[in-house]
């Protein structure tokens, strides 16, 4: 796909003695003089765009460039929506966490997941919490292990600070 970051040369704006000169079927007419070309495209009504300045001879081809640039603008706005974003989105939770509230925040994970989204589960350590390390690395792989059927972890757990933490983004399909 050939996408127009900056203006392409066109007509009186071309700098070259002799251009290749390709129709706006896409046939090759072969080299000629650059006022014999913009005839050329004058005469169709049409525009002389260069299309590849260093080629030798320079690459000119006739066409609409206003309709070309249209579609061109067209392709590129397509091409955005297509692209596929993720969030992250953060589950927080404590090294002494209740079974349930562990069942609940899994759900809103895997539903995270499903959607498409990475997940962040951190492990908040409050005041002597820090003591626990070993219990809040604990529940975080229970969450990976809870979760391994949609999702596998991104790297392992990360203490940094009072927090740890660790992402988990769907498995891929192979």
């Amino acid at each position: 796909m050939l996408y127009i970051k900056q203006e392409l040369p066109i007509n009186e704006r071309i700098r070259a003695k002799e251009v290749q000169v390709i129709d706006e079927n896409g046939e090759k007419k072969g080299v000629m003089k650059l006022n014999d070309a913009l005839d050329l495209a004058f005469g169709k009504k049409l525009d002389l765009v260069l299309v590849a300045p260093n080629a030798e001879p320079p690459v000119c081809k006739i066409m609409n460039y206003g309709k070309y640039k249209f579609e061109q603008a067209k392709k590129e706005k397509e091409a955005k929506k297509k692209q596929k974003t993720f969030e992250l989105k953060e589950i927080r939770i404590t090294p002494n966490i209740e079974q349930h509230d562990f069942e609940f925040k899994a759900k809103n994970a895997r539903k995270f997941i499903e959607d498409g989204n990475k997940v962040k589960i951190t492990v908040r350590f409050r005041g002597r919490e820090l003591n626990y390390v070993k219990l809040g690395e604990a529940n975080l792989n229970k969450f990976i292990e809870a979760l391994s059927d949609i999702a596998s972890p991104e790297k392992k757990a990360v203490l940094e600070g009072k927090n740890m933490f660790i992402i988990l983004s769907k498995k891929s399909d192979k």
